[in-house]
């Protein structure tokens, strides 16, 4: 075989290696979802410390993503991917060993420390890896059907992991997983070299960005989910993150040698994608979540059903993502193909507002499914190519981390919105005489109405903010590189 062919070959292999990372990553969320009554059972939790479980994970995961992306331009991406694949291999096989909350509830969070090294570097890796537009967009098709398609798969997953053997299993099942991906990375991923530290490091920018997010997110799914975001306590919280936030942005356009250059966010598409996301995100955990209490608590599923009945859509995600996004992409271009499914999105969660206490699967259920499928198969890929367009080959890293930052903080400022109306809608449905189906199936219905809003605003967002291709064509960053690793995508006519 020829050099090259080799050459080429080995790429998509380590792609996949790569994906097979950021699948572990991902499953681990829902895969820990389905599991919490067990786990609940087994170590005596309280009903407010389970939640923890869940808290610690996030907290790390989401606080972490933007610094461990710029890390991985500074110090090389290989090395902090390979890195936190260790971090997260190690503390799954503690979690799985747990035989005491505490335990659990620390190894969680030290997971979530790996879980943003990992997950934060790889769509910079990619598009690096993939600088020619055909293959990049493959490439980020891949991609992204393993990060949208990834939690519907953890339910299955951890349905049959947990009702077959146990619930330690779904840590247990990280560690074949994370030492096969680490064996091939190391094999197949070229070393990179990172930009350094040149003047030094930027020590109390990296404190304050991480005490920002990390904080931010704690006051989502704590106070905020419990207490609602009016609250003393969650406004508090809020506040101060926003002014550790607002202290690191004059931090970074003060420094000599910042931490996040903030020239990135001068890119129309960086900055709109990654709002574009932020709101997709927490408009489709409107379906993701309330729709699997629906089938839960309305209809009877238990958590195996539950997987299988999300089924359709992964495969429909697959397929897209896979097979047709390039070919979408390279046709129409990434703003068109993200705004036709942006659109499938936000009518399948309309449709889902119509749905009855006593529904059936295929007259209700499926047809939201399918265009949610095809929705996010078509959208996610565009929306990620536009997200890492502007991002010179020195900052590939922080973009991805980006990307990954606005999809973790929507989507549990997302969850705790809709969850906290959505029982606030129930409660006065059954204050009201209306029976629990009921009123579940009322308060899951303003859930799924909100989405579809929060999906529409994003519409909009991308149809003002977003340049199409052909205007961002040949534009170049600052310090003199080509954005996006390769040449723009062309806007069909």
């Amino acid at each position: 075989m020829p050099e090259q062919d080799m050459t080429d070959r080995n790429r998509w292999i380590a792609l996949y290696v790569l994906c097979a990372g950021v699948l572990m990553i991902v499953l681990d969320v829902t895969v820990v979802n389905v599991a919490l009554p067990t786990i609940q059972h087994d170590l005596h939790f309280s009903q407010s410390t389970l939640a923890w479980v869940v808290n610690a994970y996030l907290i790390a995961f989401g606080g972490l993503l933007l610094l461990a992306g710029r890390f991985g331009d500074i110090l090389g991406r290989r090395s902090v991917f390979l890195a936190g694949l260790g971090v997260f291999t190690v503390a799954s096989l503690v979690c799985g060993a747990a035989q005491s909350q505490e335990v659990l509830v620390a190894a969680r969070f030290v997971q979530g420390i790996g879980g943003a090294m990992t997950s934060a570097v790889v769509l910079g890796m990619i598009v690096t890896m993939f600088p020619q537009p055909r293959e990049q967009a493959k490439a980020i098709g891949v991609y992204a059907f393993v990060a949208s398609a990834g939690g519907s798969i953890g339910l299955l997953a951890g349905g049959v992991l947990t009702q077959s053997i146990n619930w330690h299993w779904i840590f247990f099942i990280n560690i074949p997983i994370g030492i096969a991906t680490a064996f091939l990375a190391t094999r197949l991923l070229d070393r990179d070299r990172g930009v350094g530290f040149g003047d030094g490091a930027d020590v109390p920018g990296a404190l304050l960005i991480t005490t920002s997010l990390m904080l931010g997110v704690y006051t989502i799914v704590k106070p905020a989910a419990d207490h609602g975001f009016g609250s003393s306590q969650a406004l508090g919280l809020g506040a101060v993150s926003l002014a550790l936030l607002v202290a690191f942005v004059v931090r970074q356009a003060r420094a000599a040698n910042p931490l996040i250059p903030l020239r990135i966010f001068r890119s129309r598409n960086v900055s709109g994608a990654n709002l574009v996301q932020a709101l997709v995100v927490a408009g489709m955990f409107g379906v993701f979540f309330m729709g699997s209490l629906y089938m839960q608590r309305v209809l009877g599923y238990d958590a195996l059903e539950i997987g299988l009945a999300f089924l359709p859509t992964t495969l429909i995600m697959g397929t897209l993502s896979v097979r047709y996004s390039e070919p979408l992409i390279m046709r129409f271009g990434a703003r068109r193909s993200l705004l036709v499914g942006m659109t499938l999105v936000a009518v399948g969660l309309a449709l889902f507002t119509q749905a009855p206490v006593h529904g059936s699967y295929v007259r209700d259920v499926l047809p939201v499914l399918i265009l949610l499928g095809l929705g996010i198969g078509v959208s996610f890929p565009a929306l990620m190519t536009l997200a890492m367009s502007g991002a010179t080959q020195a900052d590939a890293g922080l973009a991805s981390g980006l990307v990954n930052t606005s999809a973790q903080v929507g989507g549990a400022l997302g969850l705790a919105v809709l969850a906290t109306l959505s029982t606030t809608r129930s409660d006065n449905l059954i204050h009201d005489g209306k029976s629990t189906a009921a009123a579940l199936t009322g308060g899951y219905h303003l859930a799924f109405l909100i989405g579809a809003a929060l999906v529409v605003a994003a519409i909009v967002v991308a149809a003002t903010v977003l340049e199409p291709e052909k205007q961002a064509e040949g534009r170049m960053a600052p310090d003199g590189e080509e954005a996006g690793g390769g040449p723009a995508y062309s806007e069909a006519a």
